[in-house]
C-alpha cells in the first residue's frame, strides 16, 4: 500500500527513477541515496512504483523512501496513465521485469539508464533470479531500445556478458554512491571487540557451512557478535545461538547506530551467491569500521578492505585490534577510498555527462529566437579552464560559428558571466576520483557533447591528458585542436609533447617574454601556427580618481593606496600568470610581478624578462615585493615605466586564432560535415 505522500504535478523532472518502492535493503539504499544527491544538487526528481512480480504479499513502501518523499526530496508520479517527462530515466531492479507489467508506465524520457543491481545468476546458475533476455525485450518494448544496460561492478558486468556475450555495456560501472558524512560516527574503544554485519534476511547472504559461518563469527569469549537483520538464518544453521551472539531483528536499529556499536564489520555469504556490489560494505567503510570481506571482493574494494577466509577472522580480529594505528590506518584508508570512488559528487558528474546539470551550471534562459538562431549555428567546443583566452578567441569568431565552453566549476561561472554557452566538466578533484576513472568521465562527456552540438572543431586548452586523447580516438567528427602553452620550467612538461600528432593542428599564444623561453615547446614548433599574445580586448582602464593597489592572486598593502581587486589600477603587485602578465603590461600598469613557484609555467622567467625589458619588476619574495611598491609610489617611476610599456607595446593575437579556428571549421564544411 502507498503511503500518503504528496503526488505533485511538474512537466519535466531532472530524473525519474523506477522501480519497486517496497524493496528493502540495498536496492531502497541506493535508491534513498541517489535522490538525496540530486536533491542536494537542486534536481529534480520523480520516484515511479511499479510492483514487482517477486514481492507478491501487500506491504508498504520502504520507510526511508517514504521519508524522501515526506521531506520533499522527490515526487510520488501518479498512477493514473499520466505520462511522465524526465531528462534521465533510470530502472532499478531488474526483476521486475520477468513477467509482463500489468500497467506500463507512460514515460518519455531523453536518456534511459537500466542500472542492473542484481546479477542475473550465481556460481551454479548464470541465469538463477532472471533471464537477460528476457527482461532486455521486455524493456526494450516498453521504453525503447535505446535504453542503456549499465552494471553496478564488474561482477555483474562478467555475468552479463557470459550470458549475453554481444550485449552493449557502458566502460564505467553506474557504481553506488554514499554521503560519508551521514554515515561517519565515533566509537569507543573496547576491551573485548565487537564483530558483526547487517542487512536484510537472505539465505543466500550466510554462510551455508556451520564450521565456516562460527569461523567467520566465532562463539568464543574473545570477540563478540552482534547481527542486525538475519541472524536467526545462521541461529537456525548452527541449530543453536551462541551465547556471544546478540542477534537483532531487520529494521530494528539505524544501520548508523548499529555499525556505531561495531569494532569489526565481517561480511560472508553462500558460495555460489553472486554479490552485485555490497552496500552494507560502503556503509560500514564509511561509518569508520575495518571491513573483512573474502578475497573475491576485492575487484570493488581494492585495498580499502581486508582480506581473508573465514578460517583467517579471528586471528585478523585480535591482531589488528591490538594494534591500534594499523586499525586507524585501515579505516583512514577506507574511508578516503570511499569518499573518491563512491562520494555524491561522482553521481552529479555522471548526470551531467548526460546532460542533466545542477541549476547554477546551466545556462540562463533564452528567447524562442535566440534558441531557433542557436539550432542553425555551427559550433565549435573550447574545452578546458582557459577561459580568458577561449573568451578572446570566441568574440572574433565569425557570426555563424558559436562557440560552447565546456569547463570545470570556475571557469564556467567565468565563461557564462562572459555570455558564452557553457557546459560542465568538473574535474578530478570535484568528482572525488582518481585519474583513471575521471578520463573514462571526460571521454564520456566529450562523447556525449560531440552528439549533442555537432561541432565543427574542438580546440583544447592545456594539456591533452588521457580523457581528451580517448575523446579523439571515438570522435573522428569534429577537427580536433590544440591551444598549446608555451613558457613552461625547464624540465617539465615534456612528457605531453608526443600527444600533438593527435590533434589536426596546434595554435600557440604567443608570449611577451618569448626570448626567455627555455621550456620544451620552445624547441618543438615545427608545424604550430603561433600569433601574438591572446588576451581579451578590455578597454584601456581611464585613471582613478583614488590612488589605488590592484592585487591579482596575491594580497598586499601600500600606504596612501587602496587595494582593489579589479578596475582601473595606479599600480598592480600580480602573479605572472599568462593572462595577468600580458593584460596589465598591454594596459600600461605599473605592476610588480611575483612569480608562482608552484605553478607550471615558468612565471620566474616571465617576471625576470619584463624587468629586464623595464615594463615591470620582479619581486621573489614579501621584502623584495614591499621594497619594489615602495619605488612604484613615486609617480616618477610609475610614468617612466608606463612610457617604456608604450615603446613595447605588443599586439593581440586573438583575431589571427578566431581566423585559423575558423578556416579549420571551413575545411570539416567542405570535406563534408557529418
Amino acid at each position: 500500500m502507498a503511503p500518503s505522500v504528496p503526488v505533485v504535478d511538474q512537466p519535466v523532472y531532472d530524473v525519474a527513477i523506477l522501480s519497486d518502492l517496497r524493496y528493502p535493503g540495498g536496492n531502497s539504499a541506493s535508491i534513498v541515496a541517489e535522490v538525496r544527491s540530486q536533491a542536494a544538487a537542486g534536481l529534480s526528481t520523480v520516484l515511479i512504483h511499479v510492483p514487482s512480480p517477486h514481492l507478491r504479499h501487500a506491504r508498504p513502501f520502504q520507510s526511508r523512501i517514504v521519508a524522501c518523499l515526506r521531506d520533499g526530496l522527490a515526487d510520488l508520479a501518479h498512477d493514473d496513465g499520466t505520462e511522465i517527462e524526465a531528462r534521465v530515466l533510470l530502472i532499478r531492479q531488474p526483476r521486475i521485469f520477468t513477467e509482463d507489467l500489468a500497467t506500463v508506465p507512460k514515460i518519455r524520457a531523453g536518456h534511459t539508464i537500466v542500472v542492473l543491481n542484481q546479477p542475473p545468476g550465481d556460481e551454479s546458475d548464470d541465469q538463477r533470479y532472471y533471464v537477460f533476455g528476457e527482461v532486455r525485450e521486455r524493456v526494450e518494448r516498453y521504453f525503447g531500445t535505446a535504453a542503456v544496460w549499465a552494471p553496478i561492478s564488474s561482477q555483474v558486468r562478467e555475468n552479463v556478458l557470459r550470458v549475453a556475450p554481444h550485449t552493449t555495456l557502458p566502460d564505467t560501472d553506474w557504481h553506488e554512491i554514499i554521503d560519508v558524512a551521514d554515515w561517519a560516527v565515533e566509537r569507543p574503544r573496547r576491551r573485548i571487540p565487537v564483530i558483526g554485519r547487517h542487512g536484510r534476511p537472505d539465505p543466500v547472504k550466510w554462510p551455508r557451512d556451520p564450521g565456516e559461518l562460527l569461523q567467520a563469527y566465532p562463539d568464543t569469549g574473545e570477540v563478540k557478535v552482534r547481527i542486525l537483520g538475519g541472524g536467526e538464518i545462521g541461529v537456525r544453521r548452527l541449530g543453536r545461538c551462541p551465547q556471544t551472539w546478540d542477534v537483532v531483528e531487520f529494521g530494528a536499529e539505524a544501520p548508523q547506530d548499529f555499525l556505531a556499536s561495531l569494532d569489526f564489520f565481517v561480511y560472508y555469504h553462500d558460495p555460489d551467491w553472486l554479490e552485485a556490489f555490497g552496500r552494507t560494505i560502503l556503509e560500514a567503510m564509511a561509518s569508520g569500521v575495518p571491513v573483512i570481506v573474502g578475497p573475491h571482493f576485492r575487484a570493488v574494494f581494492g585495498d580499502a578492505a581486508l582480506y581473508s577466509e573465514p578460517s583467517g577472522v579471528r586471528d585478523l580480529v585480535l591482531r589488528l585490534h591490538a594494534d591500534r594505528p594499523a586499525y586507524d590506518a585501515a579505516v583512514r584508508r577506507a574511508r578516503a577510498y570511499v569518499s573518491e570512488q563512491f562520494g555524491s559528487a561522482s553521481h552529479v558528474a555522471r548526470l551531467a555527462s548526460l546532460g542533466v546539470l545542477p541549476p547554477a551550471a546551466r545556462e540562463t534562459p533564452r528567447s524562442r529566437q535566440a534558441e531557433e538562431m542557436s539550432r542553425r549555428a555551427r559550433r565549435v567546443l573550447f574545452v578546458g579552464d582557459d577561459v580568458e583566452r577561449f573568451r578572446a578567441i570566441a568574440a572574433h569568431l565569425p557570426g555563424d560559428l558559436e562557440a560552447v565552453v565546456v569547463a570545470g566549476s570556475a571557469g564556467l561561472a567565468r565563461a557564462h558571466a562572459a555570455g558564452l554557452l557553457t557546459e560542465y566538466l568538473p574535474d578530478a578533484a570535484e568528482l572525488g576520483v582518481p585519474a583513471h576513472r575521471w578520463a573514462s568521465f571526460v571521454r564520456d562527456r566529450l562523447r556525449h557533447l560531440s552528439a549533442l552540438y555537432r561541432p565543427r572543431a574542438v580546440l583544447v586548452g592545456g594539456v591533452p591528458h588521457d580523457g581528451i586523447i580517448a575523446a579523439i580516438g571515438e570522435n573522428t567528427g569534429p577537427r580536433w585542436l590544440w591551444l598549446r602553452p608555451a613558457m613552461w620550467r625547464r624540465g617539465t612538461g615534456g612528457e605531453w609533447a608526443t600527444r600533438g600528432s593527435a590533434f589536426a593542428g596546434i595554435l600557440e599564444p604567443g608570449e611577451f617574454a618569448a626570448a626567455g623561453d627555455e621550456g620544451w615547446t620552445a624547441a618543438a614548433r615545427a608545424g604550430v601556427t603561433t600569433v601574438a599574445p591572446i588576451t581579451f580586448a578590455r578597454r584601456r582602464p581611464g585613471s582613478p580618481r583614488r590612488k589605488t593597489l590592484l592585487c591579482r592572486g596575491l594580497h598586499a598593502t601600500l600606504p596612501g593606496f587602496s587595494v582593489v581587486s579589479e578596475g582601473a589600477a595606479t599600480l598592480a603587485v600580480s602573479r605572472a600568470d599568462y593572462t595577468s602578465f600580458h593584460e596589465l603590461i598591454a594596459q600600461r600598469v605599473p605592476t610588480v610581478f611575483v612569480p608562482d613557484p608552484e605553478s607550471s609555467d615558468d612565471e620566474l622567467a616571465r617576471a625576470r624578462f619584463a624587468a629586464a625589458a623595464g615594463v615591470a619588476v620582479c619581486a621573489t619574495d614579501d621584502d623584495e615585493a614591499a621594497a619594489a611598491l615602495d619605488r612604484l609610489a613615486d609617480p616618477a617611476v610609475r610614468e617612466a615605466m608606463r612610457r617604456r610599456c608604450e615603446e613595447l607595446a605588443f599586439g593581440n593575437g586573438a583575431e589571427d586564432a578566431a581566423g585559423w579556428l575558423a578556416a579549420h571549421c571551413r575545411e570539416v564544411d567542405h570535406a563534408g560535415h557529418r
